[in-house]
């Protein structure tokens, strides 16, 4: 018992902070939600399409930044130097921005196209124009927030974020609402406000990698190599995964913005639970990377196995309670009727969903740390695209079950990604175990 008590402990002494911080983060995306639904449904409507087409683009950055921590606790369990590994992660990141930030540009002309509807696009538009910019703020953080992350530095970066859930929540009033000489912009303010918390962040982190930990220039080898192995099948999981959720917003707003606001809404909420197992599963990476550079194979099945069971327990609490409480939570976000009931039958296939998808990210963590990340974009491209996205399709447009039809697809798509990846790594992990 006491043994099992020491992967836990060890687990959350990463994962804690990291906790709290993801909470923190998706709760500045709670307060955009929050603000957009007060201003008014339209902005809702407007934020919500933009960003289930921004966070799929945007998402291909992050994923490959994301595996900077895994990367560089596989070296430092081979005991590597991984002071000469700031400068080259930095560079890393505004190559990556500027190439995402000129794809936000080159689509704004493509949003007239797309059939939304006509009162919604001039905020669409301004909401991609001011986010391109935003981007390298946001990869900044990311990061510096790896780097340290890969250190175990977790504490002052998550408070950070926490920090800045306030001031993104000021900022949204100020300029989506307008106050003094600064007009009411809505959308656009709500862009904006975003625009100066990802750079704040970014710099404020920075500023204390620089402060905290000896930063080194020197030579590299093999380091963007292993950032694009590693990184690019892991970011079109996630690429994969963040379309096939963002696609439904945009073929359902195109009969309705009334469904894509409900959509973001269930997004949020299943979002605000995720974060503890995607801090679980970055704590995983970072534990199992050590363990994979260091050749300590039982001990790396150890960890392995204690996120996987931390995560589902998680899981399943926050399901319980989000379907007792499914009202009150969803009247948080809107007064809106018709809103409200879109929104109330799909409840509870999310709290279905919530336990595999916090099952899915810990094995996603788990094939980070082992440097495998194919199997994590074939699953997730083979569970959302062929299986979930014709039968949403069938069931939400050719029946016009419209969004609860998708709900129904994600769910049996979470289903069958964990199955495979759960099978792929009971075979890794015998192979490892003959070693």
């Amino acid at each position: 018992m006491s043994r099992r008590f020491f992967y836990v402990k060890d687990i959350l002494k990463i994962a804690l902070p990291i906790i709290f911080g993801n909470l923190g983060f998706i709760m500045i995306g709670v307060g955009d939600v929050i603000i957009a639904g007060r201003h008014s449904t339209d902005t809702l409507a407007a934020v919500s399409l933009a960003n289930a087409i921004i966070h799929c683009i945007t998402i291909l950055g992050i994923g490959i930044l994301g595996t900077i921590s895994p990367i560089l606790s596989n070296y430092r369990g081979a005991k590597k130097d991984t002071s000469l590994y700031f400068y080259p992660s930095l560079k890393f990141a505004f190559i990556l921005s500027l190439i995402i930030g000129l794809i936000l540009l080159a689509f704004i002309p493509l949003i007239d196209k797309i059939g939304f509807e006509q009162r919604l696009i001039i905020m669409i538009k301004d909401y991609f124009f001011v986010t391109a910019f935003a981007v390298f703020g946001g990869y900044m953080h990311f990061m510096a927030k790896e780097y340290l992350q890969a250190h175990e530095i977790v504490i002052f970066p998550n408070i950070l974020t926490i920090f800045c859930i306030f001031l993104n929540v000021g900022l949204n009033i100020i300029f989506a609402f307008g106050y003094g000489v600064i007009p009411e912009m809505g959308a656009k303010g709500l862009a904006i406000a975003s625009l100066i918390t990802r750079y704040f962040m970014g710099i404020v982190l920075i500023i204390y990698c620089y402060k905290k930990l000896t930063i080194k220039t020197g030579k590299v080898s093999g380091y963007y190599k292993d950032l694009i192995k590693v990184g690019m099948p892991s970011s079109l999981a996630v690429a994969t995964e963040f379309a096939a959720f963002n696609i439904i917003a945009v073929l359902l707003g195109r009969i309705s913005g009334i469904y894509a606001a409900a959509h973001n809404i269930l997004c949020t909420l299943t979002s605000v639970a995720f974060m503890v197992p995607l801090a679980i599963s970055n704590a995983i990476s970072v534990k199992v990377g050590y363990c994979n550079g260091a050749k300590m194979w039982i001990l790396l099945r150890k960890f392995a196995y204690t996120g996987i069971k931390m995560s589902v327990l998680f899981m399943f609490c926050s399901a319980v309670i989000i379907g007792i409480f499914s009202n009150s939570i969803i009247r948080l976000f809107t007064e809106d009727a018709e809103l409200i009931k879109v929104c109330t039958p799909i409840i509870y296939l999310l709290c279905t969903y919530q336990v595999f998808d916090g099952l899915q990210v810990t094995l996603s963590g788990i094939f980070r740390g082992l440097k495998e990340t194919k199997i994590v974009f074939i699953a997730n491209f083979f569970a959302y695209w062929i299986v979930s996205f014709p039968i949403g399709c069938l069931l939400g447009l050719k029946l016009k079950m419209n969004l609860l039809g998708f709900w129904y697809s994600i769910g049996i798509s979470a289903i069958l990604l964990c199955s495979i990846m759960y099978a792929v790594m009971q075979t890794k992990f015998k192979k490892l175990s003959r070693r």
